[in-house]
């Protein structure tokens, strides 16, 4: 197991690997757990007919939710293929827009959004522009929802303790003795600290939902594929990585695993003492 966030010295690189295989992605990758749908309703204000722009849309994993709740969205996907995609899987949403475009040179429309929703890519958006740009495209008391994920501790626990050793063998920037966070000890702070540096928005409400997947060893390698620092390895020293993961997965697990999800939603509001929801 390896973090999947970048530095900055590997994030622009890094960010167009996805768009490579838009279809992998789109089959492999999970979606999200409908709590945190709710969560955004709760907090953030999200509902029907709600103007949603939402920064880094993949191939509409989250989008497609908000959709389905009467949400009007403008997703900007920078990769192409990508966004071809969730264009495909939004086609029965006349008030879904998709544009492709990198958000930091996006020109903002005239007419503000009532919220600007970022699922697992606000960390891929550059650091210098996203918080000022969120804050522009909001209207008064707008809500920027940020979603993030993390492998946390839980699941087939001592499978991702072993598989250490194949990251270890194939891949030597492993740090030795890696293991998954517990969830209560993921650091919430960063984001907390950038959005106060800002002095564009309020304080930051955290939500946390932890949820299980279970793959079999085919399914497991996929989702791996398609993580940027996995796709980011030399082919030979990649393959060799999968199939060390897949033969510890067959041969002392079953061929299958769980897999441990910390979704967690970060809802911070421009004029915070004005309602959220929609305008």
């Amino acid at each position: 197991m390896r973090d999947d966030t970048p530095d900055e010295t590997r994030r622009v690189a890094l960010s167009r690997t996805f768009d490579e295989d838009a279809e992998l992605y789109d089959r492999a990758r999970p979606g999200y757990p409908p709590e945190l749908f709710d969560g955004l309703t709760e907090v953030a204000g999200i509902g029907p007919g709600c103007r949603v722009l939402e920064v880094g849309a993949g191939t509409g994993k989250a989008t497609l939710p908000l959709a389905e709740r009467g949400c009007r969205i403008t997703a900007v996907e920078r990769g192409e293929a990508m966004a071809a995609v969730a264009r495909r899987n939004l086609a029965g949403f006349a008030a879904v827009e998709v544009v492709t475009a990198d958000f930091e040179t996006w020109p903002l429309p005239e007419e503000p959004f009532d919220a600007v929703v970022a699922a697992t890519a606000f960390h891929w958006i550059d650091p210098a522009v996203r918080m000022a740009k969120a804050a522009d495209a909001l209207r008064p008391g707008g809500a920027l929802a940020v979603v993030a994920t993390q492998h946390v501790a839980g699941g087939s626990e001592a499978f991702f303790a072993e598989v250490q050793d194949c990251y270890e063998r194939f891949d030597p920037a492993t740090p030795p003795g890696l293991r998954p966070p517990a969830a209560e000890d993921v650091d919430t702070s960063a984001h907390a600290d950038e959005a106060a540096r800002s002095g564009r928005f309020g304080p930051v409400d955290f939500r946390r939902y932890a949820w299980d997947l279970e793959y079999t060893t085919a399914e497991y390698l996929d989702v791996l594929r398609t993580y940027s620092n996995h796709r980011a390895l030399p082919p030979e020293t990649r393959e060799g990585l999968l199939d060390c993961i897949a033969g510890l997965i067959d041969s002392r697990y079953g061929g299958r695993v769980t897999k441990r999800y910390l979704t967690e939603l970060r809802v911070s509001r421009t004029a915070p003492g004005l309602p959220a929801g929609c305008g």
